[in-house]
């Protein structure tokens, strides 16, 4: 009998293109249940809404401690970790982890920089006038960062960062039972308020604010657009206040896609395949590539280093295997094909002339080119952001950015009435095809030439 394989093999008209909704029903019940606990008024007075607008910081310190996200024995009674705390834990960090710590805030931050000088104001002559637009940041940004099973101290650096780099004046970061890394990286970040709060209480605290400074901490201001990884209530919770405010994307599992021929390293592809497994039991490790030989030799590499992974890593990235997949391809742009319908979150591309097959691939999160482009230094701070988008939406959209902090907004100005004449004709004629008689009636009113028809149908006085 055949020993069971990690990589289930399929073939290309097996594949399919699965976009499952993000939002697990469970969790949204569960996270409409926190919300409405942290808006109620906990005095049994009035109509149940909290008088006090926005959040209720009682009902958020008792949701907190219910739920974990801060002891039930603290005594430190309060939703906030102080500016202090999180400069002492980067203080106490040894030379080589501080240094570490800086450098990816430095690559984080120089990519970013460069993104925000891409765009920039402009504008252009129209009839009679100029029109363009402007580029600015919102006010204030809520970054999300997990705090499970492994705290992600990049993912404050990669939110946070990035949003002061779009430019935005206030920076909300939330993270349960932080560790002390992630207060080090709150810290070099500059994060201005971090909430020691997590899942939906966390998203709902920077959607709605809490409104006053109060005996567990201060305002909270409402932001503008939260972005960030995190849990099922999470993701729930973002689309519970998306519209209300913008989020960057509601998240599914992580997965990662490796187009591979016969000069690949089997030993790095299924290292790559592993770190993706290990994310959690719902992840997924997909390999396309042309060569058989190399498909046996990266289910072998992967058997041999999940025996000498340490727990919980290993129970997590073997079960995070049964869903997933490995397809024989006939070529290479077959493989192409393929991972352009599934739109993977991370696209690996290790074959000859790497570059040039993936400048050939249309739909990923974010694209690693070669061997020694892995994965993991883009998780880490190579520059690009690590927030991507998953589960085929990389059909349609990209990655966190500085972008996600920025407005653009249009504006027009006419100088000369004379020479926008052609301009108001053609909105009056439009207008009217339309059947928006105000319309063109609101045109006709910037003519030089045409009497308004308001005029002409005026009632006698």
């Amino acid at each position: 009998m055949a020993a069971e394989k990690y990589l289930t093999p399929i073939t290309a008209d097996q594949v399919k293109l699965e976009i499952k909704d993000p939002v697990d029903p469970t969790a949204l019940i569960q996270a409409k249940a926190i919300v409405k606990e942290l808006t109620s008024d906990d005095s049994g007075d009035g109509d149940g809404k909290y008088a006090g607008g926005g959040i209720n910081p009682s009902a958020l310190m008792m949701v907190a401690k219910k739920l974990g996200d801060i002891p039930k024995e603290d005594s430190y009674n309060s939703y906030i970790v102080t500016k202090g705390e999180c400069k002492a834990a980067f203080e106490k960090l040894n030379e080589t982890e501080r240094k570490s710590l800086e450098n990816i805030y430095a690559r984080v931050k120089t990519f970013a920089d460069a993104q925000r000088k891409s765009v920039t104001d402009m504008e252009i002559d129209i009839p009679g006038g100029k029109a363009g637009h402007t580029v600015s940041p919102c006010s204030a940004a809520g970054c999300y960062a997990p705090g499970g099973r492994y705290p992600l101290p990049s993912s404050v650096i990669m939110t946070a960062v990035t949003a002061k780099a779009a430019g935005c004046s206030t920076v909300v970061l939330a993270s349960p039972h932080p560790a002390p890394i992630t207060l080090a990286a709150a810290y070099i970040a500059g994060a201005d308020l971090f909430l020691r709060v997590g899942g939906a209480q966390a998203i709902a605290t920077m959607a709605y604010g809490i409104e006053k400074d109060n005996d567990q901490g201060p305002a909270i201001p409402r932001c503008d657009t939260i972005v960030g990884p995190g849990n099922k209530w999470v993701t729930a919770a973002k689309s519970i206040v998306q519209g209300y405010c913008g989020i960057d994307m509601l998240a599914g599992p992580s997965e990662v896609l490796v187009i591979c021929d016969d000069t690949a390293n089997a030993e790095v592809v299924a290292a790559d395949l592993i770190a993706q497994a290990e994310h959690d039991v719902v992840a997924r490790a997909i390999l396309l590539t042309d060569s058989q030989t190399t498909l046996e030799a990266i289910e072998v590499a992967v058997g041999d280093q999940l025996a000498c992974l340490p727990e919980p890593n290993k129970s997590t990235a073997t079960e995070a295997f049964k869903l997933s997949f490995a397809v024989l391809c006939k070529d290479i742009p077959e493989c192409i094909t393929i991972s352009d319908d599934i739109a993977p979150e991370h696209l690996e591309i290790q074959t000859r002339d790497a570059m040039e097959v993936g400048k050939k691939c249309s739909n990923y999160g974010g694209l690693f080119v070669g061997e020694h482009a892995a994965e993991v230094l883009g998780d880490y701070g190579a520059g690009p952001n690590h927030t991507l988008p998953t589960g085929g939406t990389g059909r349609y959209t990209g990655g966190l950015s500085v972008f996600n902090f920025l407005r653009i907004r249009t504006w027009m100005r006419i100088d000369d009435q004379k020479a926008s004449q052609e301009m108001v004709d053609d909105s009056i004629i439009m207008a009217r095809l339309e059947g928006l008689e105000g319309h063109a009636r609101a045109a006709e009113a910037r003519s030089t030439t045409v009497e308004p028809a308001y005029k002409k149908n005026a009632p006698s006085k």
